[in-house]
């Protein structure tokens, strides 16, 4: 029997690593393209990796030749600051994997959107038909790049959406690595406001899940959320990783305005990787529907806000001495807090 093949471009990144292993599981043929080296070990030799870069058409092109299905994952995330470049990755590049996806007929492509299109909650819980508000470049890039996804569905490629919330699980850093090397040393838990907004995360487990049943559905040229059905307050969620660890530290609440204007400074002088969407979004609550998912894809997410934290958390108390040097601008590593460093080592 012919094994189905599936390319997942940003494949060597956090979610691309957590969906290869699972498509291997379910005896998929997977290719991975991506401009970042495969450090997944466990994936070297089972996998094909091609080094190549989205804004690159011939490259593209060549990597989606014979393909069945692809998950478009490669992004820019927000930060990086340059709207070219968030805009050539997201926006050009998208355009390039829909071009070479529609010409070589693949079955089904998955888009990975993010609720950063909805910008700042108003109308929650939020839903597919609600208004976009997107936060910075980052956020405009999606809204774009969805509505390409849209018109090449029109032209006759078959593609699906999805706008999952912020995904954690094993080999997620970013900018939780704040959070979990303070529950570690026992030092202060950072949070904007007090801490009694609900907050809706997601598990990367329940992300991978979402993309094969979107993937292999009949449903086709939709647009669907996904996030974790049980969640709580920041307060409550963070307060559970917290007494998991046995820790000393105790949740520090920051004034939200001043916080944000702060951040926004720090933002603009290049002193800090916190971007707008994080700082804007953290101190309200931020939840979406997922009941179109639940009822077009039959999808359900298993975990719950604290399992996901508590779970991502063992992993990097685990690891912590493997990865706590190293730095850079995926989820996969930490990223480089500048500024905000000095107040992480004092507290």
């Amino acid at each position: 029997m012919t094994k189905k093949k599936v390319l997942i471009t940003g494949g060597a990144g956090f979610l691309g690593v957590h969906l290869a292993r699972q498509f291997l599981k379910e005896t998929y043929d997977v290719t991975l393209f991506d401009i970042a080296p495969l450090d997944a070990k466990d994936l070297i030799g089972k996998v094909k990796y091609i080094k190549g870069d989205v804004r690159n058409k011939k490259y593209v092109d060549n990597a989606i030749k014979n393909q069945d299905y692809v998950v478009h994952a490669a992004a820019a995330l927000p930060i990086l600051r340059e709207k070219k470049i968030i805009f050539d990755i997201n926006i050009s590049g998208t355009r390039n994997v829909l071009d070479a996806s529609l010409k070589n007929k693949i079955r089904r492509l998955v888009f990975i959107s993010t609720t950063a299109v909805y910008g700042v909650p108003k109308h929650l819980p939020e839903k597919e038909t609600n208004p976009l508000d997107p936060i910075g470049y980052y956020g405009e890039s999606k809204v774009i790049s969805e509505n390409l996804c849209l018109e090449y569905s029109k032209k006759g490629l078959s593609v699906n959406i999805l706008r999952p919330k912020s995904f954690l699980g094993p080999e997620r850093l970013g900018v939780f690595e704040l959070w979990f090397e303070a529950i570690y040393k026992g030092k202060g838990v950072f949070i904007l406001g007090n801490g009694n907004n609900r907050y809706q995360l997601l598990a990367v487990s329940d992300v991978v899940d979402a993309i094969i049943k979107s993937m292999e559905s009949k449903t086709d040229g939709e647009i669907f959320n996904i996030a974790a059905k049980e969640f709580q307050t920041w307060k409550k969620d963070l307060g559970s990783v917290i007494q998991y660890a046995k820790s000393k530290s105790k949740i520090v609440k920051l004034p939200t305005l001043p916080s944000q204007i702060l951040l926004g400074l720090l933002e603009i002088l290049n002193l800090s990787p916190i971007a707008a969407w994080h700082y804007k979004t953290m101190p309200v609550d931020s939840y979406i529907s997922i009941k179109k998912a639940e009822k077009l894809l039959n999808w359900s997410p298993k975990k719950s806000n604290k399992e996901l934290l508590i779970e991502s958390y063992k992993w990097y108390k685990k690891n912590r001495s493997e990865i706590i040097n190293k730095v850079g601008t995926t989820h996969r590593v930490g990223w480089n807090f500048k500024l905000l460093n000095i107040v992480k080592n004092i507290f």
